[in-house]
């Protein structure tokens, strides 16, 4: 049995069948009948057996052609599935996309643009992972996300770093603390402080941008204790250990123990940034990238108005 059976075959045999008159069928197909025959027949010697009755008169299906009507359609209907599910795909309309995000990325607007995106885009499906900025930026080199939001993420040729939202750094420290009776504070208020701060592995380039600051400003910050992530730092700022900078939204996270001042004036500011290869072979990026720049935009982060005085 030859095993060359191709989807025009199928075509036009089912014409065939759904009118029992080549004909007819030839002249839906927008073909001549004697090369509609010839196909059927060909079709014929490819599976083994008849199936049409031919007479002079009518044409009918055999049982071995009623079956292949059944399983002709059925071939066709998922073919055309799957060039819709790939038509889908390079719209950027499905799929899987994998996205990475820092600590301080759930504390944006981000839960909002995800839920966005979902409902603009139900058939993709979304994972979602956590990182640091050094973590998120080594699994899109190597293939594991497809974009993420990292927090003040290094530029690399490979790499497009995109800011989306500017914040302000604000001071955390003890409920107990001077700064506690204050509006806002200082850099140089910090100076002969301990600090609570992240692990510098985390991400180098906002480590290096808080510790630039304080040099900006004189003084070289006392670290006394470092920790992998923001509630962890809070927690021990309240605890006593030291005070901390952070960005804004970190004070969405705050507890009872500590106060958040806004750092004035020129507090400087920390970038949530959004990453993804320069070369990304996923359609879907594009689409993501366009409800992140739109959802995200407008800076965060609180003011001086903003964050309620803790006595």
């Amino acid at each position: 049995m030859e095993t060359g059976i191709e989807l025009r075959h199928l075509r036009y045999f089912l014409a065939v069948a759904e009118d029992l008159h080549f004909g007819q069928a030839a002249k839906r197909l927008h073909i001549a009948q004697p090369p509609l025959s010839q196909q059927i027949r060909q079709l014929e010697r490819m599976v083994g057996h008849a199936l049409f009755v031919r007479t002079s008169r009518s044409v009918q299906l055999t049982p071995a052609g009623a079956l292949l009507v059944e399983r002709a359609r059925l071939t066709l209907a998922k073919v055309q599935e799957d060039v819709e599910a790939v038509q889908r795909a390079g719209r950027g309309e499905d799929g899987t996309l994998t996205v990475g995000f820092v600590e301080s990325a759930i504390l944006s607007r981000l839960p909002a643009v995800l839920r966005r995106y979902r409902l603009v885009h139900p058939r993709v499906r979304l994972r979602l992972h956590e990182f640091h900025t050094r973590q998120l930026v080594d699994a899109l080199r190597n293939g594991l996300v497809d974009v993420g939001l990292a927090r003040d993420a290094e530029a690399e040729e490979w790499m497009q770093v995109e800011p989306v939202v500017i914040e302000p750094f604000i001071v955390v420290a003890p409920t107990g603390h001077r700064l506690a009776r204050q509006e806002t504070a200082t850099w140089v208020e910090l100076k002969n402080e301990p600090f609570v701060f992240f692990e510098r592995s985390a991400g180098q380039q906002a480590w290096d941008r808080t510790i630039e600051n304080c040099e900006r400003h004189g003084f070289q910050p006392n670290i006394v204790q470092e920790a992998e992530q923001w509630l962890t730092v809070l927690r021990l700022v309240g605890a006593g250990l030291g005070v901390t900078v952070a960005p804004a939204s970190v004070a969405g996270i705050a507890h009872a123990d500590v106060v958040c001042r806004p750092l004035a004036p020129d507090g400087g500011a920390t970038h949530l940034d959004l990453v993804y290869r320069r070369d990304t072979a996923n359609p879907l990026v594009g689409g993501f990238r366009r409800l992140v720049l739109e959802g995200m935009a407008e800076p965060t982060g609180l003011n001086a108005e903003e964050i309620p005085p803790k006595a």
